[in-house]
């Protein structure tokens, strides 16, 4: 499965450089960097989603929850043709759409204003039961941190999600062990316990996100993308 989206010009090497663009003090660098290959995985191979089919009610979602980090999701973007990696010189500047938290109603490419966090699961499970009801065969994809999931709205939200068998959503969670009950293999078991078939794998691994993104095992998909400690 690809996007059909034209090739973009750019490449997964000219990440660092399109980030290095937006200067200024509220970058959450780390935020950035632990998210950079699960979101050019997801636009690059995995999306059925472009700026030429943007308004299409069958297009793939994503939704990125962890958003008070988003210089990796907006040079992701960019270099996708959502909007001209000129933009992105201008970022957080007063009259700039790319601000700290993504706005829907402002950057092309981003389907939920996000950044305060333990929303984005919950909505991609609301989009995901609505989806179904009327047929679409659209996917869902939520990126999240481990640390948001502390958040007692993702509970009932993987709760719902399991009991309904939502083969048409898939969360990834970049796992830096800074939840506040942090524990080898506690997410994955907490998303099996509800019913979630559940992974555990290497969150720079292109191969390994692409395979685990493409999964459909028939019930809501959950994946650990294991990254650095935020404290490394």
């Amino acid at each position: 499965m690809t996007t059909t989206s034209p090739p973009t010009p750019y490449t997964h090497g000219d990440l660092p450089a399109l980030i290095a663009r937006m200067t200024g003090d509220e970058k959450h660098a780390p935020a950035s960097a632990s998210t950079l290959d699960v979101l050019w995985v997801l636009h690059h191979d995995v999306l059925r989603s472009s700026p030429d089919r943007a308004d299409d009610p069958d297009r793939d979602r994503f939704y990125l929850s962890k958003g008070h980090g988003p210089m990796a999701f907006y040079a992701v973007l960019a270099a996708h043709g959502w909007f001209p990696a000129d933009w992105l010189d201008d970022w957080m500047s007063w009259d700039s759409p790319l601000g700290g938290h993504p706005d829907r109603t402002l950057v092309p490419g981003v389907e939920i204003g996000s950044g305060s966090l333990g929303h984005g699961l919950p909505m991609a499970v609301g989009t995901a039961i609505a989806l179904r009801g009327r047929g679409s065969p659209a996917h869902v994809y939520v990126l999240v941190g481990d640390a948001e999931l502390d958040e007692g709205s993702n509970d009932e939200a993987i709760a719902v999600a399991g009991a309904r068998g939502l083969a048409n959503l898939t969360v990834v969670a970049i796992d830096n062990r800074s939840s506040t009950h942090n524990r080898p293999g506690r997410l994955r078991r907490r998303f099996a316990l509800d019913g979630w078939q559940s992974d555990e794998i290497d969150g720079h691994d292109h191969a390994a996100i692409r395979s685990a993104l493409l999964s459909r095992p028939g019930r809501p998909a959950f994946v650990a993308a294991l990254v650095e400690r935020k404290d490394a």
